[in-house]
């Protein structure tokens, strides 16, 4: 564990027993919600990859604007 959440942890444990419950289900909530994301964009990798290749050969022939 770094510092710096110790540091946040031990602020915590200073908090009312109701406050403390609030502040970790926000953080699990954000936990949750950043695994989710990851998820989603691994899952979308592979539908990127073709427009991607379209994009990146219409800019070797020549098709995009410049700048």
């Amino acid at each position: 564990m770094t510092a710096l959440l110790q540091q946040a942890f031990a602020a915590a444990a200073a908090l009312p027993p109701s406050e403390q419950d609030e502040l970790a289900a926000r953080l699990l909530a954000e936990l949750a919600a950043e695994d989710a994301f990851d998820l989603a964009i691994a899952g979308s990798a592979s539908k990127l990859v073709g427009p991607a290749n379209e994009a990146l050969a219409g800019h070797r022939a020549g098709l995009t604007p410049p700048g």
